[in-house]
């Protein structure tokens, strides 16, 4: 035993480390809509054992963005308490609308739970989303719309209402920091097939599209397919905050009080209105901190990271 002692040491403090299992890396097609499919990134062990499901929903404004852009954290996290992490694609604004856009997102909820067993032996009874800006967006409205409903959800810089003035009115401030985009350039980057996933060469002028929309305060209009005046109750249900019940996941928001991008009140909106309900929230709030928190403090950035991780270990378990 004393020979041993050392030996064992090692072993005690090396545990995280040996307990950290590789993930493999898979790419399926969850959904086709005529010719065009649209995929899903699985990363999991490599092992046969059901494990619970973390699924990631991308930012870009739902005109941008793709499936590729998981959180290192987020991987991190799967890979150490051995969830499948799944990144779902959808197809993007202005090609495809509102309403198709979260037709894409239930239907990738329901091919995790329904063919995921299978497919990539995930736990259909424990699932996690999570998603950052419109990505944010998209997980509040999968608390809204999808069942059973998840275990919880996790928002960064998400947004709960697309009836704001934010995106209703022209943005000041991407009119007084950018040069303004002419129409003929900005509608000359889309409408070009039906893409499920933005590409290094189409980031660019789907970049400048969005830009033009907040500049001229027509993104709700061309992103919905509704007009924000005369249609008003077309897309009140897309509107998270507005079809809150008592009965809304579990939801943990991380937001930055300089937020150009999503101004901070439609987190603290959401917080209020779950308060009001006395449905479980929580609200992390990053003093100075902009759209991706930059400009806060980093420690109480990465205090707040470790804590959505932690939000997820309670609701999903793990090693």
């Amino acid at each position: 035993m004393v020979r041993l002692l050392p030996f064992l040491l090692v072993l005690l403090y090396a545990a995280p480390w040996l307990l950290r299992a590789e993930l493999q890396h898979r790419t399926f097609v969850y959904k086709k809509i005529g010719k065009v499919e649209v995929h899903a990134d699985v990363y999991r062990p490599d092992d046969r054992k059901a494990r619970p499901v973390l699924a990631w929903l991308h930012g870009g404004a739902l005109i941008n963005g793709n499936r590729i852009g998981v959180p290192g954290k987020l991987k991190a996290l799967a890979e150490r308490e051995g969830y499948v992490l799944v990144s779902l694609d959808y197809r993007l604004a202005p090609e495809t609308k509102l309403p198709g856009i979260i037709g894409d997102v239930m239907d990738g909820l329901d091919w995790i739970r329904q063919k995921g067993p299978e497919l990539f032996q995930a736990d259909p009874r424990r699932l996690v989303i999570a998603g950052g800006s419109a990505g944010g967006y998209l997980t509040m409205m999968a608390g809204v719309r999808y069942r059973p409903a998840p275990n919880a959800l996790v928002t960064y810089w998400g947004y709960g209402n697309l009836l704001a003035d934010w995106y209703l009115k022209p943005s000041t401030h991407y009119r007084s920091t950018r040069p303004l985009i002419e129409s003929k350039v900005a509608w000359a980057g889309v409408g070009r097939g039906v893409p499920t996933g933005s590409t290094r060469e189409t980031s660019r002028a789907r970049s400048r599209f969005y830009l033009f929309q907040r500049q001229q305060g027509t993104w709700t209009k061309v992103v919905s397919g509704f007009d924000p005046v005369k249609q008003r109750d077309k897309i009140l249900p897309y509107c998270p905050v507005e079809n809150l019940t008592r009965n809304y996941p579990p939801i943990l928001m991380i937001h930055g009080t300089k937020d150009n991008d999503v101004p901070y009140y439609e987190s603290a909106n959401m917080a209020k209105a779950l308060k009001g309900l006395g449905a479980p929230h929580e609200l992390i709030t990053i003093q100075n901190g902009g759209h991706g928190l930059g400009g806060g403090d980093p420690k109480l950035i990465a205090q707040a990271h470790e804590r959505a991780l932690a939000f997820i270990r309670k609701h999903l378990g793990g090693k």
